[in-house]
């Protein structure tokens, strides 16, 4: 399994030295995201888009997804039309920026039935969400398949796609090699086992999150939590996944560097590999 760590672990540094300092730490890879702004903006470019590439290629550290925090203010399951619409030109641009930085996938929310951590969120009906956000993947499959880029979808705190039985028949809804899940193992544990939804899913995981959380919903280092990672292993191998695991995890309040460096001897304690 390969070892890649989010550009959000970082704090105060260029997307170029990101990459740097993941590749001094020991990381195979990184996730990038697409942002409201900036050199991975909304707004960015072609242009952008090569520089990044060209370094990452010039380092030996491939960009193998493309994730985004934009869809927490444009959900797919809107009761807004107008911001529906603004949630798949979301997707589009992540994977015309996915295709340019030569990533396998992007990370996509499927959308919101309410959110805890957003106090004005407007709340959707289930039955609902589910339909717009089935929709909408069933119009953004014929990009991913045209472009090759996988469409992960993350279960988040959303209250959505609570069940693995419910996320399993709806990636199957939508029938395409290029729509997958991207599981966050941490995330489950508030309604669930990680291990249990792994081996539910199977083959229509296209990658892994890797996060440790706390029953008490406090997120911890990888090891520090109530993952059971021999059992998340064991799933894992069950399945026959042995693709990209990319940490997820904020910066220490000192010295925020060191959450790069602990989490990839953590992963590497998970993988079972040797101390280096």
């Amino acid at each position: 399994m390969n070892k890649a760590i989010s550009v959000w672990s970082f704090v105060g540094k260029t997307v170029l030295e990101c990459m740097a300092l993941a590749k001094e730490a020991g990381y195979d890879g990184i996730e990038l995201a697409l942002e409201a702004d900036g050199p991975t903006g909304m707004d960015s470019t072609e242009k952008d888009w090569a520089q990044i590439r060209k370094y990452s290629d010039e380092i030996g550290l491939p960009i193998h997804s493309v994730a985004t925090g934009l869809h927490w203010g444009s959900p797919i399951t809107s009761n807004d039309e107008t911001v529906r619409e603004k949630a798949v030109q979301i997707v589009d641009k992540q994977l015309d920026m996915a295709k340019a930085l030569g990533a396998e996938a992007i990370l996509v929310v499927p959308g919101a039935v309410g959110v805890c951590f957003i106090p004005d969120f407007e709340p959707v009906q289930y039955d609902v969400a589910y339909e717009r956000s089935l929709a909408a993947f069933k119009r953004l499959k014929g990009k991913a398949e045209a472009l090759q880029i996988k469409i992960g979808i993350e279960n988040v705190w959303n209250r959505f796609m609570l069940s693995p039985l419910e996320v399993r028949d709806f990636v199957d809804k939508i029938n395409s090699p290029y729509v997958g899940v991207y599981f966050d193992v941490g995330n489950i544990i508030y309604n669930g086992l990680p291990e249990q939804w792994i081996r539910i899913l199977g083959k229509r995981i296209c990658k892994l999150h890797f996060k440790d959380v706390r029953r008490d919903g406090a997120f911890v280092d990888l090891l520090a939590g109530d993952v059971n990672w021999p059992e998340v292993m064991a799933a894992c191998r069950e399945v026959g996944y042995d693709g990209w695991a990319t940490a997820e995890m904020g910066p220490y309040a000192h010295y925020p560097e060191q959450i790069v460096w602990s989490t990839c001897d953590a992963m590497r304690r998970i993988f079972g590999e040797a101390r280096g």
